[in-house]
């Protein structure tokens, strides 16, 4: 693997993977249609950067010669999904995917590893396999299913040259999260002392898993031998919201004010992954606690610029 394409490349993961395949000396095309949200254009060696709409540009070239495809990009969150901007989770989520893997199977492009997401499942009673039933409980989930079948059936498809690895990333934290997500919203609201706005009661859990953990395994599915595959990428312990106050508190040494709301439409009790496949195929066991990964998110918070934490501000006040 030496020419490589990320899509969503200025994003919370892509940023990250972006930096760790040029780190690994490798030629990236990294695509955005969307700026920076902490500021300029990152700028690593190899790296060459495009401002491209998946869902209207041409796609041919962008592909053509590329080793893999990493395929990032996506309108991501649950609470938007619901209403008025479904049209643009469906062609961000959708329609994109399936220009792109069109291009990809047509341009003769070998491995396309997609970003899917733990919202597939719905609510479950016990950990999730990439074998149980897929019953999405958001407008979000169901587009981001929607692709990652797309992606599917273009590697199922006889004669295909493409195959397909698609992650199903669980609730993935650290620094660059975006500034709507309860891991930046809580430490932000624990350095500004602006409440955080908790939405239910703290005692539903999530799998989180850190961003370095999580590009390890996105990079490893780019390299392991599959034809078309479904993979958790977990962080290797379902923890309730109530439990990361506690860790954000001793991380940051500040007390956390509470905003309490009720639960979201479309949001999970919990969410846990069987881990095993990821395990076999990828060889991925996740190596940053959530303190760890926590004390580095805290870290980059401070390091950020009057101008860049507006965007936290803006956020606080939605």
């Amino acid at each position: 693997m030496e020419r490589v394409l990320v899509t969503g490349s200025n994003g919370f993961i892509g940023s990250h993977l972006v930096e760790h395949l040029a780190g690994l000396g490798l030629s990236v095309l990294a695509v955005d249609h969307q700026p920076p949200r902490f500021g300029e254009p990152w700028q690593w060696p190899g790296v060459r950067t495009l401002d491209v709409d998946l869902r209207a540009d041409p796609l041919e070239e962008l592909v053509e010669g590329r080793d893999a495809v990493f395929h990032l990009a996506a309108r991501p969150g649950v609470r938007g999904s619901w209403g008025a901007d479904f049209g643009d989770y469906l062609s961000a989520n959708v329609t994109a995917t399936h220009r792109l893997v069109n291009a990809c199977f047509h341009g003769g492009v070998p491995r396309l590893v997609f970003a899917s997401s733990s919202s597939v499942y719905g609510e479950t009673t016990g950990p999730s396999s990439e074998a149980d039933d897929c019953r999405p409980l958001s407008p979000y989930g169901v587009t981001k299913l929607a692709a990652e079948q797309l992606c599917l059936a273009y590697a199922r498809r006889p004669g295909s040259p493409l195959s397909v690895v698609a992650l199903r990333y669980f609730t993935v934290y650290g620094p660059r999260q975006r500034p709507d997500m309860a891991f930046s919203r809580m430490l932000f609201a624990c350095y500004s002392g602006v409440p955080f706005r908790m939405f239910g009661d703290g005692t539903q859990k999530r799998e989180f898993t850190y961003v370095g953990d999580v590009v390890d395994a996105t990079v490893a599915a780019a390299r392991v031998a599959a034809r078309d595959e479904i993979v958790n990428v977990s962080g290797g312990a379902s923890v309730s919201l109530l439990d990361v106050l506690t860790v954000a508190a001793a991380v940051t040494e500040r007390r956390v004010l509470l905003d309490v709301s009720g639960a979201r439409p479309g949001d999970a009790w919990a969410t846990v992954a069987d881990p095993s496949h990821a395990r076999r195929l990828l060889g991925h066991r996740p190596r940053v606690s959530l303190a760890e990964g926590l004390e580095r998110q805290a870290r980059w918070l401070r390091g950020l610029g009057q101008d860049q934490l507006k965007v936290f501000v803006a956020e606080e006040g939605r």
